[in-house]
């Protein structure tokens, strides 16, 4: 998986491509880690390109939304590709990972 990230105040803006696979999450959390403790509080995972996640990666999203969620941040994810929208529905975590269309529009849920 390749892993950016660009700060908004506040937010981080995260883009994933590849396929999001237990082999990634130690680097996925490093990277979440040092983005919370330089102040942020939201998280946006913008997954257009990400093409595959397995059950350590949607544990590891559950995972992130909790730490966010406890200290009273959000997490959404942003444009994520037929395939990914399929593993969400089956796994019914898309009832609770919410997701947007756009990253226009998950920021505004954040509000």
């Amino acid at each position: 998986m390749k892993l950016s990230f660009q700060d908004y105040e506040t937010l981080t803006v995260l883009t994933l491509s590849g396929e999001f696979t237990h082999d990634d999450v130690p680097q996925f959390e490093r990277v979440t880690n040092e983005r919370l403790a330089a102040g942020c509080r939201h998280m946006a995972l913008d997954c257009e390109h990400l093409e595959f996640i397995d059950s350590r990666g949607l544990e590891t999203l559950l995972r992130l939304q909790e730490r966010i969620g406890g200290s009273g941040g959000q997490l959404r994810l942003v444009n994520p590709d037929d395939t990914v929208r399929s593993i969400l529905r089956l796994t019914r975590l898309d009832l609770a990972l919410e997701s947007h269309g756009t990253l226009e529009l998950a920021v505004r849920s954040m509000r």
